[in-house]
């Protein structure tokens, strides 16, 4: 559909709490395609509506060609921790030591509009509740320990 540019790290609507979707419709559906082409382009693992500038709950995540989408995601369990380093598409060119829990079970709404469950741990559970911080205005800079700038070439 639309590859659209990703929000970097300054800009207000990526500190912006977004809202729960309603109703999977065809403008979701839509959305979420162009969240796919978007992180795709990127070459991203994981993309947020916020960083396409949208306030919604929607996440799509995509670890070793396995694409999953989430619609108005809990996280309904933590377990372990595990320090790791994390960058993100809106904030080019650092990267970052983050805590996160090792394991994580996270329920929402698929593209059907369906409840789904899923059991989580390592990078999956690393990048599903990257993207969920997303939806609440967090950064991984604001939870990490040490950032460290990259060099670009």
């Amino acid at each position: 559909m639309a590859i659209l540019p990703i929000r970097k790290i300054g800009d207000p609507v990526l500190r912006s709490r977004s809202k729960e979707v309603v109703k999977v419709t065809d403008n979701t559906k839509e959305l979420i395609t162009n969240m796919i082409d978007s992180m795709e382009a990127a070459e991203g693992l994981g993309l947020a509506a916020p960083q396409i500038g949208v306030l919604q709950r929607v996440i799509v995540v995509n670890i070793e060609g396995d694409l999953t989408v989430l619609i108005n995601p809990i996280l309904i369990k933590e377990d372990g921790e595990v320090i790791a380093e994390e960058g993100c598409l809106s904030v080019p060119n650092k990267t970052g030591i983050v805590k996160r829990p090792k394991q994580a079970i996270i329920e929402g709404l698929n593209l059907d509009g369906n409840k789904v469950k899923y059991e989580l741990d390592g990078l999956k559970a690393r990048a599903f509740l990257h993207e969920i911080d997303h939806l609440n205005g967090v950064l991984f800079v604001d939870k990490a320990v040490e950032i460290k700038e990259e060099l670009v070439e």
